[in-house]
């Protein structure tokens, strides 16, 4: 397993620290569905919902193929149980985004969080956590929860 991770920061993510790499925009799209995918698995229960939920976000915003979403999601999976750390995933998006951009990857993990009808403690947390690792104010991060709330057509609360 730790091979496998090396592997991934050394293909995807360190080519975007280099300001000419062509994997720049690539490592981007890796970094923020890696998040998505860890929003994905922070409830108890992972349901189709939220696995629909990441292949749509993932789909509509990357571009990714089969092979590397796969690829994603796997590594995702292995290194949820011991990652404790999204400073690498986030720190990335904030040298590569704007704050609309990030403003949208928050709706997007807000979206996966509300897939399955109901937000978990656990993924309130990390949706806290990473806006505020991604520099997301609070009204930006409301506005986003409510026009995922109304995507995903949930009652207000």
């Amino acid at each position: 397993m730790i091979s496998s991770l090396k592997d991934f920061f050394h293909r995807y993510l360190e080519p975007a620290t280099q300001p000419d790499a062509k994997g720049s925009e690539h490592a981007l799209q890796v970094a923020t569905a890696a998040l998505l995918l860890e929003m994905m698995r922070m409830d108890t229960r992972i349901a189709e919902e939220e696995r629909a939920a990441v292949a749509e976000v993932m789909r509509a915003q990357f571009q990714l193929d089969a092979d590397e979403f796969a690829a994603i999601r796997e590594l995702a999976e292995q290194a949820a149980h011991k990652a404790h750390d999204y400073y690498q995933f986030t720190s990335l998006i904030n040298q590569r985004c704007d704050a609309a951009q990030k403003v949208q990857i928050v709706e997007n993990l807000w979206r996966v969080a509300m897939a399955d009808g109901h937000l978990d403690a656990h993924e309130l947390h990390l949706m806290r956590k990473l806006a505020d690792l991604l520099y997301v104010g609070h009204a930006d991060y409301i506005a986003a929860k409510q026009r995922a709330r109304e995507a995903m057509k949930l009652p207000p609360v």
